[in-house]
């Protein structure tokens, strides 16, 4: 019989419960109570659990000594969780209904850990029986090993193929919580019982066959007799009592009625009626520590007992192992007296132009008492506000129904004149003030001061004072409002603090300054710009080379409102003109360089200055020397195009007498010096070519001669 990979269909099955047996409704999935680590049967080991029928679901894998790559699954599990309680050994008999069916276990130590890690954590497991083997399983004393991994026989006792589907007993530790899984291999439904106290049908008397005694020496049962621990009353004016237990106790004896308790008082009290029980944890689980019981009204001041009886279901609570609190147990309870009345004396800070007031008692309000349309408040101070409406912990009112310490009450509009206000506590159209839980009535004409704040506005003022290099801006804000802090950002990046700020910008343009205000209770923000259009800058752009018989020309791009323009020409010439005509220099027998300069001015006492080389040449015209001595004397030591200002695209070669290139430039005015790589170069007549573009006539030009090199 193949061990893994099969088909596991989700079928509906039900687990029903008598005594010590469980009921679980039908579900899809291994989402039912029992079928997940977390929701385990809490056991022990005086009682047989009882399966009648397996759910069919499951098959994740858990972490187990025989796992091949992740292979063993809880296939349609069931789990049990117990606590040991002495150490020893642990017996079990797991009885098939069916005894063709194929069920295997793993046990796990569970103490203090997530039980989902099962399926991640190595280190929690103890022991398994994971044979193929039909039939009874569990851990007796003729077991050979603690953990018997998958085999594929699948056949029954008498076959010569048969295995020993027992493990030898694990030792467990007494304090240590463990978590059994029951995993159903055999795809059917059909059930098992469980035993830890030795299983009749083995035969050979009660836990003895031929696999041993399948009775342990380890102790699995909390032989305590379990008990009420206290009792605790959620507030005065409570209709709850919560009963702490001494032990888990099973959420099936709880009669939900609240039979199973009795409220007994002490001093002549009348106390109210049991009308119902819930168990903490009963949603999601089996058992329970602790329960609220649900009295018809408030229980009246004095010492009680509250006490445990036969409930109409015919018992009292039961632990896990079945055994009962005693009737006649008891936990003492004091209602105590009403304290005063809450006091009417907190407001929680407000806030900017606040149209909500919040009221803070220190102890809860019952929330029926609070009139919805505020007639239970009253305001006064400096602006004309009133209360017109009120609601318990939440507003709109009577949005909320539960008991709370916080009141809201609702202003005809939000306060925006500062100064202190007060709020009274008066008697309701109700015909009374507020009620506290414990059923006593607030004081009335009781007041609570607070100060509110007016509302702010940032009103940003400032003067510009022009400069030449520099601009100056004083900014400011009238501080009213009571305002007493300012945050100033200004272009982003400067910060300051104070009413008054003085900026002093270098760079002209668009400026932004940026204010924050707060009096303590509104904060406001605004942001100006200020546009510094005083920028003076002289630029201007000129002929920079000048042929004989050129003109030079001058274009003006200074920036700035200029009131005067003055060009000095540096020949001693001037103009006052924006855009001075062309002008014409002297043809003169060298180059000369001339400084033009030109002054613009925005105001008598403002202005700025650019200027401008322009080179004006001797010769234009362009040619190749016929020859040259590259002695380094400085005469006529180069070899290149001489005045070739106007040429582009320019390509000057030089080649010796066997044809080959020895010098070649696109700049005319990097020269040959007569040597190659460092090599001087000898005497002789070189071979040039030139080719340029006439950058004035667009006209191509290509020339070839011959120089001498002299040394």
């Amino acid at each position: 019989m193949a061990r893994h990979g099969r088909s596991i269909w989700l079928l509906v099955a039900s687990l029903l419960a008598s005594g010590g047996v469980y009921a679980q409704s039908s579900i899809n999935g291994c989402s039912a109570m029992g079928q997940t680590p977390t929701t385990a049967f809490p056991v022990c080991g005086t009682s047989n659990f009882v399966q009648t029928s397996v759910n069919l679901c499951g098959n994740k894998s858990v972490t187990c000594p025989c796992n091949t790559g992740g292979s063993i699954g809880d296939i349609n599990p069931y789990y049990y969780r117990f606590t040991c309680f002495t150490s020893g050994t642990l017996g079990f008999v797991i009885t098939p209904n069916n005894l063709g069916d194929d069920y295997d276990w793993q046990l796990f130590d569970i103490t203090g850990k997530d039980p989902n890690l099962i399926y991640s954590d190595a280190s929690l497991f103890v022991a398994c029986d994971w044979s193929g083997t039909v039939g009874l399983t569990g851990a007796a004393t003729q077991g050979t090993s603690i953990i018997e991994c998958p085999s594929d026989t699948g056949v029954g006792p008498g076959s010569p193929n048969y295995q020993d589907p027992f493990s030898s007993m694990p030792s467990i530790l007494k304090g240590h919580t463990y978590l059994l899984l029951i995993s159903h291999f055999t795809n059917t439904q059909s059930g098992y019982t469980l035993s830890f106290g030795g299983n009749p049908n083995l035969g050979g008397g009660r836990g003895v066959s031929s696999y041993g005694s399948d009775v342990g020496t380890a102790v699995i049962t909390d032989t305590t007799t379990p008990a009420l621990t206290q009792a605790i009353v959620a507030d005065c004016g409570s209709t709850t009592i919560k009963i702490g237990l001494s032990k888990e106790m099973q959420c099936s004896s709880l009669d939900a009625n609240g039979s199973d308790f009795t409220l007994i008082p002490l001093a002549g009290q009348t106390p109210p009626s049991v009308i119902g029980a819930t168990g903490d944890n009963c949603n999601s689980g089996f058992d329970m520590d602790s329960v609220t019981v649900t009295f018809s009204g408030p229980i009246s001041p004095g010492n009680y007992l509250i006490a445990i009886k036969n409930g109409n279901d015919g018992n009292t609570l039961l632990d896990d192992c079945s055994t009962p609190i005693r009737v006649g147990d008891s936990a003492t309870i004091t209602i105590p007296t009403p304290p005063p009345p809450a006091p009417f004396d907190s407001i929680a800070p407000v806030g900017c132009a606040p149209s909500v007031l919040t009221v803070v008692f220190d102890k809860n309000i019952q929330c029926s008492s609070v009139d919805a349309d505020g007639s239970e408040f009253r305001l006064t101070g400096p602006s004309g506000v009133i209360v017109i409406g009120s609601g318990c912990g939440t507003l709109p009112p009577g949005s909320n129904t539960s008991p709370t310490n916080i009141v809201k009450v609702q202003l005809s509009g939000p306060i925006v004149k500062g100064g202190t206000y007060q709020l009274q506590l008066v008697t309701g159209n109700d015909g009374n003030t507020l009620i506290d839980a414990c059923s006593q009535q607030l004081t009335a004409g009781q007041t609570v001061s607070f100060q509110a704040g007016d509302t702010i506005s940032a009103q940003i003022g400032y003067q510009v004072h022009l400069g030449c290099k520099s601009d100056t801006i004083d900014y400011s804000d009238p501080g009213e409002g009571g305002i007493t802090l300012w945050n100033w950002t200004f272009d982003t990046t400067q910060q300051a603090s104070g009413e008054q700020q003085q900026v002093v910008y270098t760079i002209f343009g668009q400026k932004t300054a940026k204010l924050v205000v707060s009096n303590g209770f509104c904060t406001d923000s605004s942001t100006v710009t200020v546009d510094l259009d005083n920028t003076l800058k002289a630029v201007f752009e000129a002929t920079n080379l000048l042929c004989p018989n050129d003109k030079a020309y001058f274009s003006d791009s200074s920036i700035g409102s200029i009131i005067a323009y003055h060009w000095d020409f540096g020949d001693g010439t001037t103009s006052t003109l924006q855009y001075p005509p062309p002008k014409q220099y002297p043809d003169l027998p060298e180059d000369k360089n001339y400084l033009v300069q030109l002054i613009v001015s925005s105001s008598p006492s403002c202005s700025d200055t650019a200027t401008q080389v322009i080179r004006a040449v001797a010769n234009c015209f362009i040619a190749v020397p016929s020859a040259f001595t590259p002695n380094g004397d400085g005469i006529n030591d180069y070899l290149y195009p001489l005045n070739a200002y106007k040429a582009v695209n320019l390509d000057f070669k030089v080649f010796n007498r066997w044809g080959q290139l020895v010098f070649e430039t696109t700049n005319w005015t990097i020269r040959w010096d007569g040597t190659v790589n460092g090599q001087i170069q000898p005497v002789g007549t070189y071979v040039w070519t030139l080719r340029y573009t006439n950058s004035e006539t667009g006209q191509k030009v290509v020339q070839q001669g011959t120089s001498v090199l002299i040394r």
